[in-house]
């Protein structure tokens, strides 16, 4: 393949690419040098649940790794005790240490399922930032100037409304910028929220007298209501450690609208391969492409399967929960609900029940007073929960 294709093939999915020149031109000194480029990518450790939304970044690290170039994924454990004050109204709350290193642990766990092990170095950049001494600080922050930090949209919004902003805060851009410093980063990948932290990069390596970084900024994306960044947070995201049958589910749910970008940003298959596809085929088709990736193809293809089944030919799925009725033994439905997963809390079961979510054996359940007894319960469109007495 030749460079400009190659360019081409791993910019599929990226919003915007700063500069492309300058990545034709490492990418061809890298083969000629026989040198793997360094690729970094920066995780900010205080929501450390993995979902589809940062899979496309992941995505393209990996791809980078196929190509045969090294990803330094970096956690920015120092930097969280800052806190990240893009898209901010107000400053973050400081993440005490101990909570850094257990989100930490989370993340390493998940990101193998996507990333190769062996060209995966994992850093934390305390290990640098926690050695700069005042000097050091005090000719970084001679980088940059305060009005260049004021014309960002969230500070500049902020200072409009005389919210406060922290002089802390001005100090994350720089310091995230450094690590690639540190890293000598040929490449930094970031969401296009992070573009002005992205270019701080770029920006104090020519300061540092090192070759810029080319950047690339993935894009934001839509969780299953198909209008919010999805997040865990709003309850529109798909997890990667998530069970194959509820992210084959959840696929299933998006949008016709949405499914296109999903295939585009999550998927390498071809996309005019697609255009010809019934809608629900489609959908189907990247279900099954998505669990793959987190699980095997077998897992997709019986969840698929299952699928059928279930809403197709309104069948039983194969592996339905079972939850035994014990004789003299009072159990509350809304409890019942949150001790095998199928709500997250109470009041979750509660607001299930009253928007009808919940039925048993065809027949909508609303109050939560309901005596559980032998049968089938079904709860949304995806979830069953077979009562048997004991």
């Amino acid at each position: 393949m030749d460079i400009k294709t190659l360019i081409q093939k791993i910019s599929r999915g990226t919003v915007e690419v700063i500069n492309p020149e300058l990545l034709e031109k490492k990418l061809t000194r890298s083969l000629k040098d026989r040198k793997p480029l360094c690729i970094k990518a920066g995780f900010d450790p205080t929501a450390p649940d993995i979902h589809l939304g940062h899979v496309v970044l992941l995505r393209k690290l990996r791809q980078f790794q196929d190509l045969g170039h090294v990803v330094y994924f970096l956690i920015g454990d120092f930097t969280a005790q800052i806190g990240d004050p893009t898209g901010r109204d107000q400053t973050r709350p400081k993440l005490d240490q101990k909570k850094i290193q257990e989100n930490a642990k989370t993340y390493k766990s998940q990101v193998f399922k996507i990333l190769d092990p062996k060209k995966t170095k994992v850093v934390f950049n305390s290990h640098w930032l926690s050695k700069l001494s005042a000097q050091d600080i005090l000719s970084l922050a001679s980088c940059s100037t305060v009005a260049q930090t004021l014309a960002r949209a969230d500070f500049k919004k902020r200072w409009e409304e005389q919210k406060e902003i922290t002089l802390l805060e001005f100090f994350y851009p720089l310091l995230q910028g450094y690590d690639s410093v540190h890293l000598k980063a040929d490449v930094e990948l970031g969401g296009s929220d992070q573009k002005f932290n992205l270019l701080m990069g770029r920006q104090l390596q020519e300061a540092y007298g090192q070759e810029p970084q080319v950047v690339m900024m993935t894009p934001l994306l839509e969780g299953l209501d198909g209008v919010q960044k999805m997040s865990k947070s709003l309850n529109n995201y798909i997890g990667i450690n998530e069970p194959p049958k509820e992210i084959f589910g959840k696929v299933m749910s998006i949008s016709d609208e949405l499914m296109a970008k999903y295939y585009e940003y999550l998927t390498d298959i071809d996309l005019q391969k697609i255009k010809g596809l019934h809608p629900k085929e489609a959908k189907m088709m990247l279900a099954e492409e998505i669990v793959a990736q987190f699980y095997s193809r077998e897992d997709a293809q019986a969840e698929r399967t299952n699928f059928e089944k279930v809403f197709s030919q309104k069948e039983l799925p194969d592996d339905i929960t079972e939850y035994p009725l014990i004789a003299g033994k009072e159990e509350a439905l809304v409890d019942i609900l949150v001790a095998v997963g199928t709500a997250g809390s109470r009041n979750e079961a509660r607001r299930l029940l009253k928007q009808g979510a919940v039925s048993f054996n065809g027949q909508k359940v609303a109050e939560d007073t309901w005596v559980p007894q032998p049968g089938v319960l079904k709860v949304g469109k995806r979830r069953f929960l077979k009562f048997v007495k004991k």
